[in-house]
């Protein structure tokens, strides 16, 4: 009636077993080690804030973000570049991304630049794709380019244009 199991065997075909299930799995998994696994990429981080009372004479470079609500006298280069409502820069604002709500005296270069209601911008904008919201006001002329932040002369000569809109 009743009869004996192999799962109530005592012997070493249980730590046989067992001692096997590890290797199988790291076979069948195809993954290093945890410890040998690249560790996960870092978290950008925030934009560089240059405030409202803070005045710079001189140009400033690097390779992430930087919001400017005080005064540049000097050339930017960025990633991503937000010039604040009550901001004032007179130099060369070079990135991927432009954003101006503020004061531009100088010309721009980016990849994507955007004029906000609010901003002003007197110099020349060289671009791959713009947008120009209702209230902006740019006196100056706009190229497009493949490739504006290169540094190489320009491809052809821009028109003029001044350009006012009104909401």
């Amino acid at each position: 009636m009743f009869s004996k199991s192999r799962i109530n065997e005592p012997g070493p075909a249980k730590d046989t077993d067992a001692s096997k299930a590890p290797d199988i799995a790291k076979k069948s998994s195809g993954l290093p080690p945890m410890d040998t696994q690249p560790a996960a990429p870092k978290a950008k981080p925030p934009a560089s804030v240059l405030s409202s009372d803070l005045t710079i004479t001189g140009n400033l470079k690097t390779t992430g973000d930087i919001q400017v609500e005080g005064t540049v006298e000097g050339d930017i280069r960025a990633h991503l570049l937000t010039i604040g409502e009550n901001a004032t820069i007179r130099g060369e604002c070079v990135a991927d991304d432009v954003v101006i709500n503020g004061r531009i005296v100088g010309r721009v270069r980016g990849l994507k630049v955007r004029l906000t209601s609010t901003a002003k911008v007197e110099g020349d904008i060289i671009h791959k794709t713009i947008a120009i919201e209702s209230g902006a006001h740019f006196e100056g002329s706009v190229q497009r380019q493949d490739d504006p932040l290169s540094t190489g002369g320009q491809q052809r000569p821009a028109a003029k244009a001044q350009v006012t809109t009104e909401g």
